[in-house]
């Protein structure tokens, strides 16, 4: 009988810890360690914060970064390094109105913010493109390892017809929930960009 209690109290043990996992939760202020982070691209950025504000059934993310700022450029009309492609929809950056809600985005990243539904719905806006408004599309998902999911979309018509780009980001928090890393894949008609960045909490 005390074998048995003591497995079912160790069951219960895990299980909580899987249901805690599960809730994992991001809140507060992420400040982005260059140095530790992976770039597919050239980061024209100095510094990065994204305050991150949690709940049941969404999470608003909220990003502020610093950038030396360009010289002129003698091959104007070309994308910058690292940023959208020419014709192409503002860049897919980490959660800003103007980073992964759509604008400059990450080696393109841009300031903003953005707020996802945790409960399965897709928020869904409209942007200014190169030809007028587009649709943007926000996802996001706690999974049960406590990862957490995000996702955005978004569509224009081009010359030569309608052109997609993607971004799809993986969160997971360390141990200590002291780090924070995001594993991020952009696809576009170019192809596609892997980074890995970390960010530690301020």
């Amino acid at each position: 009988m005390k074998k048995l209690s003591l497995a079912l109290f160790a069951i219960s043990m895990m299980a909580a810890a899987a249901l805690a996992q599960g809730k994992a939760n991001y809140s507060g202020a992420w400040k982005l360690d260059a140095e530790k982070s992976t770039f597919s691209g050239p980061m024209r950025v100095d510094s990065m914060t994204l305050t991150v504000a949690q709940t049941a059934k969404e999470i608003k993310v909220d990003t502020e970064s610093k950038r030396t700022p360009r010289m002129a450029d003698p091959g104007a009309g070309q994308p910058p390094a690292g940023g959208p492609p020419a014709g192409g929809p503002p860049g897919g950056g980490m959660g800003g109105g103007r980073g992964m809600g759509g604008g400059r985005g990450f080696g393109m990243v841009g300031d903003g913010s953005v707020t996802y539904s945790l409960e399965g719905k897709e928020t869904k806006v409209e942007m200014e493109g190169p030809n007028g408004k587009m649709p943007v599309i926000y996802k996001a998902a706690l999974e049960a390892d406590g990862s957490l999911k995000l996702s955005n979309s978004r569509s224009f018509q081009g010359p030569n017809g309608e052109i997609t780009s993607t971004t799809k980001e993986t969160w997971k928090l360390s141990a200590d929930g002291k780090t924070l890393t995001v594993d991020r894949e952009t696809t576009n008609p170019r192809g596609s960009q892997t980074s890995k960045l970390v960010f530690v909490k301020g």
